[in-house]
């Protein structure tokens, strides 16, 4: 997770957004690297597609459906001729269009999907510099929703959305070391851990690693932490800490 923000509920989603995506931006600026952004609807704003396009970013963004771009697809809202299709029928397509508040036209990219037992095809548009054909800019859209689970599993394992300060600035300051605790976790899971882990979550790690109950015995010439097998046996906890330990960068020579 790059970033967040705590704002009142009553403001739109995109709004200061500049505040939000421009930090991150800098952040890559000096990178070589390829730079894709991906947005819904809500950040179909003409600034932004400007100050992507001059920060050298692809962009997916989603836009509102209106009259004129569904003019624009007519041929491809016509019901297919014959029997319905069994499975879901889709259709893509792309063209050039400028809005009333853009400075120039753009491209856009349709998608029409006839589902069997719906009388009308569910239809969307994306706008984007992309180069790539239609449909694959469409998948790269969808791929949306696998970020936003990553984020859905970061809320249900860190429990972030549990702000109960009194003011604005102090739960803010709570919601930034949760993602921060997020992303610690989200770095443990890419690291060389047994591959018995590797279908682990974060709540998984949280339960199963870290929050971990375990009793302290103490001897004369050592110190025994019993763990219960149901949560790791003892060679997969020695594995993980051996792989933990693996991460230290090494010592500095004087």
């Amino acid at each position: 997770m790059e970033r967040c923000a705590l704002r009142p509920g009553t403001l739109h989603s995109a709004d200061g957004w500049e505040a939000v995506l421009k930090p991150v931006i800098a952040r890559y600026a000096d990178r070589d690297l390829m730079r894709f952004f991906r947005g819904d609807v809500a950040f179909s704003i003409p600034e932004l597609y400007k100050t992507l396009a001059a920060e050298s970013y692809f962009y997916a963004i989603r836009l509102r459906a209106n009259r004129v771009l569904h003019g624009r697809i007519a041929n491809l809202l016509k019901r297919p001729v014959g029997r319905p299709p069994k499975g879901v029928k889709r259709i893509y397509g792309d063209f050039q269009y400028q809005a009333a508040s853009w400075d120039k036209p753009r491209r856009v990219t349709a998608k029409v999907e006839w589902h069997p037992s719906e009388l009308f095809p569910r239809v969307g548009f994306v706008v984007t510099n992309l180069p790539m054909e239609p449909d694959w800019i469409i998948r790269f859209y969808n791929q949306r929703g696998k970020a936003e689970q990553h984020v859905k599993e970061c809320k249900q394992a860190i429990n972030w959305t549990r702000l109960s300060c009194k003011g604005i600035t102090q739960n803010e300051v709570r919601l930034r070391l949760h993602a921060l605790a997020c992303n610690l976790g989200v770095f443990l899971k890419g690291a060389d851990l047994p591959e018995e882990m590797a279908d682990w979550s974060l709540t998984s790690l949280q339960i199963r690693l870290i929050k971990i109950g375990a009793r302290v015995v103490r001897h004369a010439r050592a110190i025994t932490f019993q763990l219960a097998k149901v949560a790791v046996s003892g060679s997969l906890f020695h594995r993980i800490l051996n792989a933990i330990h693996r991460l230290r960068s090494p010592p500095v020579s004087a």
